[in-house]
């Protein structure tokens, strides 16, 4: 496990209010029942199981549902009570719960993918549902019909997935670390344009229809936040855990940010203050700080008799320097990096102490977290993974209490 992060001191924390334990290999989906004390899970082991908390304080699987191929997405329509569970074989399949969530009865396949189903969205209002694969490509569905009406190809497997509901424009990310808008028709999709920044496969995508932010998480440890809806077009990076960002959510009414990481890593960030957009890194043939040649600079090292030196980047300013003008570290929480990074002399001399206080907490999760979702409603978290352990935890000690107004988790 990674060491957590200590910029100041912490007072509060998660606090985990039960552990689920039953499944027999990587839980892939859990989600909280809105307004029950309730878990819907999905996992490999080829089941769905529905968890209600009994009068003894243990959840308990009222529902218990093998299907013919590993559970790989699920999401859950609480107002219809439908369910869609995404397949290893590419199969999606609804199912209806009854009122008391004792009894699930199945609707129909969808025949989305020729692959891995790696994430899916139901839309109440277009009665379709959305889908992403390991076959490349994101499919949409119609649930009166059960058709497919149209699909687009990818070039590497499409990863994960946000829907806008009013507007259907899908975000879609994928292994090779871009995201795609499109623009999806009844049965035809354009693509508006392709967001490049992480330099590893995107895992998570969160999307606030509001402020019009997209948050994405990636193999390369970083979160990037796009402001979609502004003129200037603005990114800002995060950088804080130290492993896959494998799920993300955004509290619009707190302005927070809470993400979870493949080693355990529970983060929320505040996305409340002024923050600084990361320079792009310049390029150069010699140190912009001290114009000593880099080694491929065959003629000034000829020129000046001296060997060339390797080539490093000031996190803060960007400039193209040698080891010698970068050697200091320093946090920059305003730049989104939160645990040290290289910087030149003089931006690091810039930097006072405030500068460097943590604009984010950081916590341990305690397990291989591959999926977590919230009910802000009520301030709990679930988080799942490859250890076969659901874990519900109440977030308000972090996140605050106004969001869970008049509940009461113990």
């Amino acid at each position: 496990m990674a060491a957590e992060i200590h910029s100041r001191p912490q007072s509060s924390r998660p606090v985990l209010l039960s552990k689920i334990e039953g499944h027999q290999d990587a839980v892939t989906a859990a989600l909280l029942i809105p307004k029950e004390d309730g878990v819907i899970t999905a996992s490999e082991d080829r089941t769905i199981r529905v968890w209600l908390k009994r009068d003894s304080g243990q959840y308990w699987p009222s529902i218990y549902h093998t299907m013919a191929s590993p559970c790989s997405a699920m999401t859950y329509h609480h107002d219809s009570r439908r369910i869609f569970v995404g397949q290893d074989n590419g199969a999606v399949m609804e199912f209806h719960v009854s009122e008391d969530f004792n009894k699930m009865n199945f609707i129909k396949t969808y025949p989305a993918h020729q692959n891995r189903v790696s994430a899916i969205i139901f839309s109440v209002t277009s009665e379709w549902v959305v889908s992403t694969g390991h076959d490349k490509c994101v499919s949409w569905m119609c649930t009166r019909s059960g058709d497919v009406l149209g699909r687009h190809v990818f070039t590497s497997w499409a990863s994960c997935l946000q829907y806008d509901f009013d507007t259907q424009y899908a975000f879609v990310g994928d292994y090779s670390g871009q995201i795609t808008l499109l623009k999806m028709e009844q049965n035809t999709c354009s693509v508006i344009t392709t967001l490049k920044g992480h330099e590893g496969s995107v895992a998570s995508l969160w999307w606030d229809p509001i402020q019009r932010l997209l948050f994405s998480g990636a193999s390369d440890n970083s979160i990037i936040m796009w402001d979609i809806g502004g003129r200037k077009g603005r990114t800002l990076l995060l950088q804080g855990h130290h492993d896959r960002v494998q799920a993300l959510c955004y509290l619009q009414l707190t302005r927070q940010l809470v993400s979870c990481s493949s080693d355990g890593g529970i983060a929320v960030w505040n996305m409340d203050v002024s923050r600084e957009e990361a320079p792009q890194w310049l390029e150069s043939d010699s140190c912009q700080k001290c114009e000593q040649p880099f080694f491929w600079n065959i003629k000034q090292m000829w020129d000046t008799k001296t060997l060339g030196l390797r080539q490093h980047h000031c996190r803060k300013c960007g400039q193209a320097v040698c080891g010698k003008c970068s050697g200091k570290r320093s946090s920059y929480p305003s730049m989104g990096f939160e645990f040290q990074v290289r910087m030149c002399d003089s931006c690091y001399d810039s930097i006072k102490d405030e500068d460097r206080t943590s604009l984010a907490t950081f916590h341990e999760g305690k397990h291989n977290i591959s999926h977590m979702s919230m009910d802000v409603a009520r301030g709990l978290m679930v988080t799942c993974g490859t250890d076969r352990v659901v874990k519900i935890w109440d977030m308000t000690p972090v996140v605050g209490c106004s969001l869970a107004t008049g509940f009461s988790p113990h």
